[in-house]
């Protein structure tokens, strides 16, 4: 989905360097998820059973929150 590498694209470019190599792997398992998994974690429709992956989804989640 288009909509998901702009999400994911803004995240790297704004927080890629804060990124640990744990955050990393996280990432990169989250690139592997099936569109749709992604689309409704990024929606706050369902949530990953992995707390780190989950963690991970919230930072992407609020990088992308316009600021008030």
């Amino acid at each position: 989905m288009r909509e998901l590498d702009t999400v994911l694209a803004a995240f790297v470019d704004a927080e890629g360097g804060r990124l640990d190599d744990t955050d990393i792997a996280c990432f990169e398992a989250i690139l592997e998820l099936p569109d749709p998994t992604l689309h409704a974690y990024l929606l706050a429709r369902s949530a990953p059973d992995d707390a780190a992956t989950a963690a991970l989804i919230e930072r992407i989640r609020a990088s992308h929150r316009p600021h008030a």
